[in-house]
């Protein structure tokens, strides 16, 4: 487990207040947002309270389905990056609280966990489940019953039906409003994906459909074959590569984009600096970004948003997802948390505004900015960009 705690010090010590003003007394973890032995700390100085506590009234659309403009993602509620389980009230009470902020956006998976953040996220939204809108993947090779993690993945239409119909049991709903694809399976057409989840959405357990970090020519054979809803891909300041055709295309479909990790997994917040070393089993230790020999070079990006969070009196969070958001008006980022303070951080991106001048000036110095390592180890890579098989 990392050797630094998130006391006064660490990339939120000025949101305390910002906490204490909740509707409920609460505490809180990010996808995107945990801390790690050495984090630098954030200057006191970009505190943005009102922003903090606004309620999140802005909506954006996914094709045609409309959420609130920052979503909540909940992979880490039931396990953190540093490999510790969260409390698990606290995790529901986020969950309510980000409701009462105006969140309507909520996104899990059956391999989060495996199981236990579905479950997690069906009680949370219980009391408000048709205010909100929910997400759920099918993908990977996990035992319907047990949650254990087979080797592969698995999108045979049959099993499909099945890890739905589980689901809906954890979740406590009668239907998944956005169901993604969480990686292509190489063994199956992607039209035969398609076919089963339109059978879905035929007896009203599936309302839209998405993919995940699929293949461009994947993502408009599914989209031919069924309309797709929403394309959700890793995409930040710390990882660009859905800029290089996926975003194109999605505008061309009319499709719309969320970002997982789009605060890189805790990097644009400010929370790791040169000393950050990461515990076992925390994904971070062995993605070569953050490795001794690239972590300094990287740092030039985070020095980049602490500028501009100074200049718009915002936290380096909301200047990191403010920037996706103006970058197309139908991308919806989710970032994750197990802290109330962090949460409520997030949603003030909303508030953030950027003139034209500004967006431009600050895409520049992003690109100016070349970020050394990979994303992800090879081995998890291998399952991203994958094109399904022809039928």
């Amino acid at each position: 487990m990392a050797t630094k705690q998130e006391s006064g010090k660490g990339r939120r010590g000025f949101l305390l207040t910002a906490a204490s003003l909740a509707a409920t007394p609460l505490a809180a973890h990010a996808y995107g947002q945990v801390p790690a032995a050495g984090g630098a700390a954030a200057p006191a100085a970009m505190t943005s309270t009102a922003a903090s506590t606004a309620p999140l009234t802005a909506r954006r659309k996914l094709g045609m389905l409309a959420v609130s403009g920052v979503g909540l993602g909940v992979q880490n509620m039931s396990r953190t990056y540093q490999t510790t389980v969260p409390y698990r009230p606290e995790m529901i009470k986020i969950i309510r609280a980000a409701f009462e902020h105006g969140v309507t956006f909520f996104d899990a998976a059956e391999a989060y966990g495996p199981h236990e953040v579905e479950r997690i996220l069906g009680e949370g939204v219980a009391p408000f489940r048709n205010e909100v809108v929910i997400t759920s993947k099918f993908g990977w090779n996990i035992d319907l019953e047990t949650g254990q993690r087979r080797p592969g993945l698995n999108s045979r239409p049959a099993h499909i039906r099945q890890a739905v119909d589980g689901m809906l049991k954890r979740l406590r709903t009668d239907r998944i409003d956005l169901l993604y694809q969480h990686r292509v399976d190489p063994q199956v057409p992607i039209e035969d994906v398609a076919g089963a989840v339109k059978d879905l959405m035929a007896e009203g357990k599936v309302l839209h459909w998405g993919l995940s970090e699929m293949g461009p020519n994947t993502l408009r054979r599914a989209h031919a074959a069924l309309p797709v809803s929403a394309v959700q891909s890793e995409y930040s300041m710390l990882w660009r590569g859905p800029e290089e055709g996926i975003l194109a295309l999605c505008q061309e479909l009319g499709i719309g984009f969320v970002p997982w990790s789009p605060l890189g997994v805790g990097f644009l917040t400010g929370a790791i600096d040169v000393n950050t070393r990461f515990a076992d089993g925390d994904i971070r230790k062995v993605e070569s970004r953050f490795a001794a020999e690239n972590l300094p070079r990287n740092l030039a990006l985070v020095e980049l948003v602490t500028n501009w969070a100074r200049r718009k009196q915002a936290s380096p969070a909301q200047i990191a997802l403010a920037w996706l958001m103006a970058q197309r008006p139908w991308i919806v980022p989710i970032p994750g948390t197990t802290q109330m303070a962090h949460m409520l951080d997030n949603l003030g991106a909303s508030a953030i505004v950027f003139t034209a001048s500004e967006i431009a000036e600050l895409n520049r110095a992003v690109s100016a900015i070349e970020v050394r390592g990979a994303r992800l180890p090879d081995a998890v890579l291998a399952f991203s960009g994958v094109e399904a098989p022809p039928r």
